[in-house]
């Protein structure tokens, strides 16, 4: 199955978005660069919020950087995931963001492929506040095959 079929298989939808304030997303030679996407989740983990529930607000942070890929693009289709950064709005003693920024690369394992062309590089970091006060903050580069 294609990845853009397996994406709309899981559940996601994809329609043109109006332009935004920033680009989040910006096609470079063969590359696809996206800002930092956040959760609809607000809050601190090892405080308010389980990883169970950063685990899911990765995967919403994924949900959106699919959405402005495809914005760009026009398929998820013929894409390579290259590198993510996942961003955890955490406490100092937490050490979990790994195990959160997960929900990020699961879900870009399960439409490209673990073993393919959603094996990635990734950075999983921990980090005071993020805009907004959301959970996650995500971003990706993608290479056009």
């Amino acid at each position: 199955m294609s990845a853009q079929k397996k994406a709309e298989s899981l559940g996601l939808s994809f329609q043109k978005a109006p332009p935004a304030y920033l680009n989040l997303c910006i096609k470079s030679g063969n590359q696809l660069l996206t800002s930092g996407h956040v959760s609809d989740l607000k809050g601190k983990l090892g405080a308010d919020l389980t990883v169970e529930q950063g685990y899911a607000a990765a995967k919403n942070c994924a949900e959106k950087v699919l959405r402005s890929v495809w914005d760009t693009h026009g398929t998820l289709d013929g894409l390579k995931v290259i590198k993510v950064l996942g961003c955890v709005n955490s406490t100092l003693d937490f050490t979990d963001q790994h195990l959160v920024i997960n929900g990020t690369s699961d879900l870009l394992h399960e439409i490209f492929g673990k073993e393919g062309d959603g094996y990635h590089a990734r950075s999983a970091l921990g980090f005071a506040q993020l805009p907004t006060g959301a959970a996650v903050e995500v971003e990706a580069i993608f290479e056009i095959k």
